[in-house]
């Protein structure tokens, strides 16, 4: 049975991602503890503004409609 140099590769492949799959040191998951933290206040400060955009342009359509019925 002939296997090919797709198949060998792929294994080759799998072997090594076994290798490479250590766990990471501490100061990295510090890091990427850190950055998490930083993401989810960034999105917490977001979302007010975000709703304060869509209720401005929900309240420039509804003005721009009573606008064109008044004339």
């Amino acid at each position: 049975m002939k296997i090919s140099s797709n198949v060998l590769a792929l294994l080759a492949l799998m072997a090594v991602s076994g290798l490479a799959s250590a766990a990471l040191p501490t100061e990295a998951t510090a890091a990427f503890a850190v950055l998490s933290g930083n993401v989810t206040d960034i999105i917490a400060a977001v979302w007010p503004i975000l709703a304060a955009v869509v209720g401005g342009f929900a309240l420039m359509k509804l003005f721009k409609k009573g606008a064109n019925r008044a004339v």
